[in-house]
């Protein structure tokens, strides 16, 4: 049924008067934002401003002199473009940092830490999700927090205890996977960054854009009023991967390239099918046999499928049913609850961010026992026992694959991509780049061939933002 235009003007000016609602224009077009929207932007700008007026409070560092003493102590010799982004960022209160695969984004962020450290600057660390915090804290060697555990989340005022009337205490506050944060948690970090504080944000800015609204590492970058590094030089033994190699190929609008049918064994593997029961019948033969047989993976622990879609006979839920029966198809007892049978030994995944449990939104796991007396489930988070009551199920949902989206900030030891026409209105450069830098070890992508040029030659039409104007505006 269609609402009358009248009843709709009617209605936006009733949420226009109650200030729910407000007007702007965006590159002159008329539009209207959610008013707490609208203030995070605001937010956002403003704070940015605020920190990035001062110098950063190391004070001037000699980087002639930083740069060679670095080399010495990591054993790693920069490129010309991670010298320059090492230099940069010291001499500035607020910077970004981004690129791809392969670049040295990690060597960048060390060497710099490396630097101030040695100079006695506080630093903190974090990331969007708890899979991410804990790639940074391996990469870094030092304690990296969840965005929203720094931030001290209060689940009793549901709000955070960390704000401008209590802020961090840092002299640096570095972001990773900054691509992943939307508007709204982007204005809460900055609340509580203290002015005297500096701030580095890392990311891919390629990869796809935050679940939540808002694209604020590419409005940052894209209004050009911070320094930003953007590292594109592949290292030659990131050369080397085919992984790394496709997933710049496709970045730049080009099909990735399927390993050499007499070449050594390749990391990166294109299957083209014709149609999407092809897929689906290849998908689990090379999850179940194939890549176990000839990589020795562990179909469950190692392998993760990411599929575009939640829907759809190649989508999440569909595939997880197929793989469930496949790979743990005899494990009992078996219990049901929110539309998904579990068992022992199954892979699931947390759907939401539980702080009383420390799991969060993306964090994969499996199931140790089922107590059906007792109506209790004790799942494993990397080597982490955590109790689940049977009613608290609907935070849970089968993993054996899981959508791209759910997979930023996340990598696995090998990753199977479907891709059909059937995934046509989510088939985009971001989101297919995005599914290949997920895998570290291996890659398989099972396409129809239209579909995979489709995915390949779509960028979408972006998001909707006023940020990169109020940035610009000052």
């Amino acid at each position: 049924m269609e609402i009358p235009a009248p009843i709709i003007a009617a209605g936006i000016d009733s949420e226009l008067a109650e200030e729910r609602l407000v007007a702007e224009t965006i590159a002159e077009r008329p539009a209207l934002f959610l008013a707490p929207l609208q203030r995070a932007e605001r937010g956002v700008a403003g704070h940015l401003r605020r920190l990035a007026q001062d110098p950063p409070p190391w004070g001037p560092i000699d980087a002639e002199k930083a740069l060679p003493w670095v080399e010495t102590r990591t054993g790693q010799v920069l490129s010309a473009s991670q010298r320059t982004a090492v230099a940069t960022v010291l001499k500035a209160k607020v910077a970004i940092i981004t690129g791809g695969p392969g670049v040295g984004k990690t060597t960048v962020v060390n060497s710099l830490l490396r630097i101030l450290a040695a100079k006695g600057v506080e630093v903190l660390l974090c990331a969007p999700t708890g899979r991410a915090a804990k790639r940074l804290s391996e990469s870094t060697g030092r304690e990296a927090k969840t965005i929203h555990r720094l931030l001290e989340f209060d689940r009793q005022v549901m709000g955070f205890k960390r704000d401008a009337e209590h802020p961090l205490e840092a002299d640096l506050v570095v972001v990773d996977e900054t691509s992943m944060v939307d508007i709204v948690l982007m204005n809460q970090l900055l609340r509580a960054v203290p002015s005297a504080a500096a701030l580095l944000l890392v990311g891919d800015v390629d990869q796809l854009p935050s679940v939540g609204p808002g694209a604020v590492l590419a409005d940052l970058i894209g209004a050009g009023t911070l320094p930003t590094l953007r590292l594109t030089e592949i290292f030659r033994q990131a050369a080397a991967s085919r992984i790394i190699v496709n997933a710049h190929r496709i970045n730049a609008g080009h099909l990735p390239e399927p390993a050499a049918p007499d070449g050594p064994d390749s990391d990166f593997h294109l299957i083209r099918v014709d149609t999407p029961e092809a897929i689906h019948e290849r998908l689990l033969r090379v999850v179940t046999e194939r890549i176990p047989a000839r990589f020795g993976l562990d179909p469950v622990r190692d392998i993760q499928v990411l599929t575009p879609m939640n829907r759809g006979g190649l989508g999440a839920r569909a595939l997880n049913v197929a793989l469930q029966a496949a790979l743990n198809p005899e494990a009992q007892p078996r219990i049901e609850r929110f539309g998904w049978t579990y068992a022992p030994g199954d892979k699931v995944i947390q759907l939401v961010n539980d702080y009383d449990k420390e799991v969060f939104n993306g964090d994969i796991g499996r199931i140790r026992t089922i107590d059906l007396e007792e109506g209790l489930l004790s799942i494993d988070f990397d080597g982490r026992p955590v109790a689940y009551e049977t009613g608290e199920l609907d935070a849970l949902a089968l993993a054996y694959a899981t959508s791209v989206h759910k997979a930023q900030g996340s990598e696995y030891p090998a990753v199977v991509i479907p891709l059909a026409t059937q995934h046509y209105t989510l088939l985009q450069r971001n989101l297919l780049y995005t599914a290949v830098t997920r895998g570290k070890r291996l890659v398989v992508l099972i396409a129809q061939p239209r579909a995979l040029a489709m995915a390949v030659k779509q960028t979408g039409a972006g998001r909707l933002t006023r940020l990169r104007e109020r940035l610009v505006a000052g």
